[in-house]
C-alpha cells in the first residue's frame, strides 16, 4: 500500500483487505475490508492511532517506514480487538519506547490477549489529553461502542475525531474519503446492523455528547473517512432512533413445502395490505441482509417447520441472532407446520427474549396449510397492518 496525507501532519498508514470475505467467522464481507491506523506528527512528538490485523502487519511497517515514523513517542489503542491492536506487539516491539495508551479496561484486553507488560501502558480517563506540541490529542472513553474499552480520539486542533468501529464500513476502496458520487450507505447501514445495533442507547448517548464538538472529518477504523460527517451522523441518528417503518420482515426454511407456501400466502396478504415485504429464505440469504433489513422493520415473522421437538436448526440460529443484534421491531409472529407435536412457538419465543416486540398470536398447524390455515394467515396480516397503523413513529 501507499501512505496518504489526511490532513497536513496527519498520515493514513494502515491496510486494505480486499479478498476477506468473512469475519468473527459469521459475518459475510461481500466487499472486502480495511484497517485504518494513522500517523500523527506534532511539532514535539509523535503518535500511532490503531494498528492493523496481524495478516496485514508487513503492510503496516512498510507504511511506517514510507512515512518516516523514525520514533514514535505513544501508540493509541482505541479498541482492543485484534483487527485494531492485533499488530501493537509488533509496532511495540519497534518502538520500545513509545507509551501504549488506552482506557483502564483497554489496557487489562491488550494485557490478556496480546501478551503486553502492563508498565509500558498509560491510562487514560475521559477527558484526558496529551500534547503532541503544536497537535493535542483528547480521548473520549465510549464503552459498549461495540466493546467495553472502547473509546474515541480527537484531535482538537484539526478537528479530527478517530471513532474506532463507530461510523465505519466494512468496505475495501482505494479512497480514502467518502466519494459524495458514490453511495456509501448501504456499507455503512450493513456495518451498523450487524456490529453496532444492538448497543443503539449507547451510541444515542455518545452522539450526544458528540454534537458538543466541532468535528471537521469523522474517521472510523474500517472504511473510507467522511469530510462531511453530516451524512453520517444522520443516517445513525434514523437507525438508533425508535421509529419504525412499515415494513415486515420474514425469515424461514420449509423442509417440504407447506412453510414455504405458509409464507408465500402471508407474504401476498401483507402486500395487499400496503405493508413493504422482504422475505429471506435462510437456505439462500446473505446474514448482513436480513441484519440490514432489520434496522427500521416494524414486524418480523419467523417461519419454520418443526424438526424433532423444536424449530429447524437454521431458523434456531435465526432466532439466536436477532435476539442478540436486538433491533427495534415492534411486533414478532411464528408461523409454520408440525407433523406429530413438539414446542416450536414456545422454544422461538424463549429464544427472542431480547426483543421487547409484542409477540402475536402464531400461526402453527399440523400438516399442510388448508383453507383454515390460509385464512389465520389472512387474520395475521390484518392484525399486522393495524397494529402499524397503531405506531405514531412507522413511517411509510
Amino acid at each position: 500500500m501507499t501512505v496518504r496525507e489526511v490532513l497536513p501532519g496527519i498520515y493514513w498508514i494502515g491496510a486494505i483487505d480486499w479478498d476477506r470475505r468473512l469475519f468473527d467467522a459469521l459475518i459475510p464481507l461481500p466487499e472486502g475490508t480495511s484497517y485504518n491506523a494513522f500517523l500523527i506528527s506534532g511539532s514535539k512528538k509523535t503518535a500511532l492511532i490503531d494498528t492493523v490485523d496481524p495478516p496485514k502487519e508487513l503492510e503496516y511497517v512498510g507504511n511506517l517506514v514510507k512515512a518516516g515514523a523514525e520514533s514514535v513517542d505513544y501508540i493509541i489503542v482505541n479498541h482492543a480487538e485484534q483487527d485494531h491492536s492485533g499488530s501493537l506487539p509488533m509496532a511495540a516491539e519497534l518502538f520500545p519506547r513509545a507509551q501504549i495508551v488506552g482506557s483502564e479496561k483497554c489496557r487489562d484486553l491488550v494485557v490478556n490477549l496480546l501478551g503486553i507488560a502492563p508498565e509500558r501502558f498509560l491510562v487514560v480517563k475521559d477527558g484526558d489529553t496529551i500534547s503532541l506540541g503544536d497537535k493535542t490529542l483528547e480521548f473520549i472513553m465510549a464503552p459498549w461502542v461495540h466493546w467495553p474499552e472502547t473509546m474515541f480520539t480527537y484531535l482538537q486542533e484539526d478537528r479530527v475525531l478517530f471513532s474506532c468501529d463507530l461510523f465505519g464500513s466494512h468496505l475495501a476502496t482505494s479512497d480514502l474519503f467518502v466519494d459524495d458520487a458514490r453511495d456509501i450507505y448501504h456499507s455503512a447501514k450493513r456495518y451498523y446492523a450487524e456490529i453496532m445495533m444492538p448497543f443503539r442507547s449507547n451510541i444515542r448517548e455518545h452522539m450526544t455528547r458528540l454534537s458538543s464538538y466541532d468535528i471537521r472529518i469523522v474517521a472510523p477504523s474500517h472504511g473510507p473517512l467522511y469530510h462531511s460527517p453530516d451524512s453520517i451522523f444522520g443516517a445513525y441518528r434514523d437507525w438508533i432512533s425508535d421509529d419504525v417503518k412499515n415494513e415486515v420482515v420474514i425469515v424461514y426454511v420449509s423442509m417440504h413445502g407447506s412453510t414455504e407456501k405458509m409464507v408465500a400466502h402471508l407474504t401476498s396478504a401483507l402486500v395487499e395490505r400496503d405493508a413493504t415485504v422482504r422475505v429471506f429464505n435462510l437456505l439462500a440469504s446473505d446474514l448482513g441482509e436480513i441484519a440490514m433489513s432489520l434496522v427500521d422493520a416494524a414486524t418480523v415473522v419467523i417461519g419454520t417447520p418443526t424438526m424433532l421437538f423444536g424449530p429447524h436448526p437454521v431458523v434456531a440460529n435465526a432466532a439466536y441472532i436477532t435476539n442478540l443484534l436486538r433491533p427495534k421491531t415492534r411486533f414478532a409472529a411464528v408461523i409454520g407446520s408440525y407433523g406429530w407435536g413438539g414446542n416450536t412457538v414456545g422454544i422461538l419465543k424463549g429464544m427472542l427474549s431480547r426483543l421487547t416486540a409484542e409477540m402475536l398470536e402464531p400461526v402453527y398447524v399440523k400438516g399442510a396449510p388448508d383453507s383454515e390455515c390460509l385464512r389465520n394467515l389472512e387474520a395475521l396480516a390484518d392484525t399486522i397492518a393495524a397494529r402499524h397503523k397503531q405506531i405514531s413513529g412507522t413511517h411509510p
